[in-house]
């Protein structure tokens, strides 16, 4: 049985040298015990976290489980899941003021219908600077579920184009995450159904308009359930995502999609996640280091069952050894974590837990030793209306300040975006 989805832009710096493209004081903390895979730091949370903007759920957008990316003139794009013009999403904008609240601009308000209903994950800019993004449900290719399958969009100034339309058939359907370009503009992500197995896709929309299933999950040893997290493409045109479910072991896998003869590409599992105490059940994407190494966390797994960081090391061309870093405790550490990953300036590795913390379970805010798997929590969500439950983890300004959204708390409680600054 699939896990339930969540119907409910990374820094580059340190990758640039293997992949080409990437698709917010509380009172002191004290974590007792240590687990088998990296060990919490002692001392308090560090940093401070400020709101930028609180959702009110009404013409502003709501629930805003969404990534967020910068364009050249600082201003921050999103998507909210409710909210709008038409109570089914929004695209929005936020441009820095010298204190908050950033102003916020609406760029777009989903129809429901034709126009696409409930976008995730957020937008990624293309090479004009537009929005491209998904829906989950929407559009004119089929029914699915009553209220149409997803559609791929990009918007232009206010203006929206429906760039495809699932059907729910071969060519999946409820795209839930952010879509990833590589060097020739041509986009790429997945589905967490349909396709010839119904068990997910892998999509290629070409600059030129044309959409190719160049892989379809059969829930066996390749995997199952496309992510919440976007791909990853590295300069040979290699893809590297996760499932997540299916594997040898049925916890989800690592695979890697290499170009082929043709159009086609070849499918390599490069990790098959098991069950006990290894890492088990990834939401999130993938970073990398300038090494070729890969890391994420999962939802479920670890030694406690609430999920973990690892690392998969790179021991040649294709080869991977996995390791897990830390495994979250399910207490004021975090759990659940959803998350892709981020490289901050110091090395570390940063993101957000789904749910644990503060006394609420709301979620947190944390960095993890690349190389020792030491955790520290810089920021425990639920206090002072700072924003409940980040699911899309976190994404860094040339100053290294960090911002994220949630998709409750805040002064309406409809979710948040905040900034995070070391």
């Amino acid at each position: 049985m699939k896990i339930a989805r969540l119907r409910l832009a990374c820094a580059c710096s340190v990758l640039s040298a293997f992949f080409a493209a990437c698709a917010g004081p509380q009172s002191p903390l004290q974590v007792p015990g240590q687990s088998a895979a990296g060990h919490v730091r002692a001392g308090g949370t560090s940093g401070s976290e400020q709101v930028l903007y609180s959702f009110s759920g009404g013409n502003d957008g709501g629930n805003a489980a969404t990534g967020l990316v910068f364009d050249k003139q600082g201003n921050l794009y999103g998507s909210t899941v409710i909210g709008g013009a038409y109570t089914c999403g929004t695209v929005f904008q936020l441009s820095p003021r010298a204190t908050a609240p950033w102003l916020e601009t609406v760029l777009y308000n989903f129809d429901c219908y034709a126009e696409g209903k409930s976008p995730h994950g957020g937008v990624t800019l293309d090479r004009q600077g537009n929005p491209v993004g998904t829906t989950v449900a929407g559009g004119s290719g089929g029914a699915c579920a009553s209220d149409g399958c997803g559609i791929i969009y990009r918007l232009s100034s206010t203006t929206e184009k429906v760039l495809y339309n699932f059907t729910g058939t071969a060519d999946g359907f409820g795209p839930g995450g952010a879509v990833a370009f590589d060097r020739a503009g041509n986009a790429y992500g997945s589905t967490p159904d349909g396709g010839k197995f119904y068990e997910g896709v892998v999509y290629k929309l070409t600059r030129s308009g044309k959409y190719e299933v160049i892989h379809a999950f059969t829930g066996g040893k390749d995997g199952a359930v496309g992510s919440l997290g976007a791909l990853l493409l590295d300069k040979s045109g290699n893809i590297y995502g996760v499932t997540e479910l299916g594997g040898a072991h049925g916890a989800g896998t690592v695979f890697e999609l290499s170009p082929a003869s043709g159009a086609h590409y070849k499918l390599k599992t490069l990790y098959a996640f098991k069950t006990g105490s290894d890492a088990a059940f990834p939401y999130g994407g993938l970073v990398a280091d300038k090494s070729g190494n890969l890391y994420g966390t999962t939802y479920y797994g670890g030694t406690h069952g609430v999920g973990a960081v690892y690392k998969l090391v790179r021991k040649g061309k294709g080869k991977y050894r996995e390791r897990v870093l830390y495994n979250f405790q399910g207490g004021t550490d975090g759990s659940y974590s959803t998350s892709t990953l981020i490289f901050g300036a110091s090395g570390d590795l940063y993101g957000t837990t789904s749910s644990g913390g503060a006394s609420c379970d709301c979620g947190t805010i944390f960095k993890v030793d690349p190389s020792s798997g030491s955790e520290q929590v810089v920021h425990l969500f639920g206090t002072g209306g700072d924003g409940a439950y980040p699911y899309y983890g976190l994404t860094a300004d040339a100053g290294g300040n960090f911002y994220g959204t949630t998709v409750a708390g805040g002064s309406f409680g409809q979710g948040v975006v905040f900034e995070y600054t070391p």
